[in-house]
């Protein structure tokens, strides 16, 4: 709340506080995808072709139709209530560019590691990153159409996440489901920051 003077009357205006979370993962898993069904502006997106001169570089097995790549960061925003407000950045997934990872880590209160059930070692180096770090995270694995479905054990184990972190079945191109993850992300660092204090 904030008070502000007005015809010498004085009024109480409710100011949202923001909060941050970063979604990662790997090349292709759905990053961008799951940032635009959620934003409710139009996201901010730093999208190129991906072009021959990548081709040794970037892996599209699994994701042979992907023709273009986030080289900066995806930006969106949800309002959750009136006084609460997220910001979502999305990664970049190639390795080349994770070195941008640590600045749209700072100031975070949590993460999404989103992960595809065709490639699943290339949530490895996202997992590694946020458990390195201390930033809470949630393992949201994205059911896409015509993979194999495991179990929520089976992917934690082979995911090797410990038991704390919550794994999420989720589809990135479903707002609600997307929203269900973010909610999970803020239980999840909230539950954290309980325990840190108690």
């Amino acid at each position: 709340m904030v008070s502000v003077q007005s015809e010498g009357r004085r009024e109480e205006l409710l100011v949202p506080s923001s909060v941050k979370i970063v979604v990662a993962g790997g090349f292709g898993v759905g990053k961008t995808t799951m940032v635009g069904a959620v934003s409710e502006i139009t996201p901010l997106r730093t999208e190129e072709l991906l072009t021959e001169a990548g081709e040794e570089i970037d892996d599209l097995a699994g994701v042979e139709g992907k023709n273009t790549t986030t080289v900066a960061l995806d930006f969106g925003r949800i309002t959750i209530n009136p006084e609460l407000v997220l910001y979502l950045f999305g990664t970049p997934g190639q390795d080349r560019f994770w070195f941008m990872w640590d600045e749209l880590s700072v100031g975070s209160i949590g993460a999404v590691v989103l992960v595809d059930t065709r490639r699943l070692d290339a949530g490895f180096g996202a997992i590694d990153f946020f458990e390195r770090r201390g930033i809470p995270f949630v393992v949201a694995v994205n059911c896409f159409e015509g993979s194999h479905t495991y179990t929520a054990d089976e992917m934690r184990q082979a995911l090797d996440v410990a038991d704390t972190v919550p794994l999420v079945l989720c589809d990135a191109r479903d707002r609600e489901s997307c929203k269900s993850v973010l909610a999970r992300v803020i239980e999840h660092a909230m539950n954290r920051l309980d325990a840190m204090a108690g």
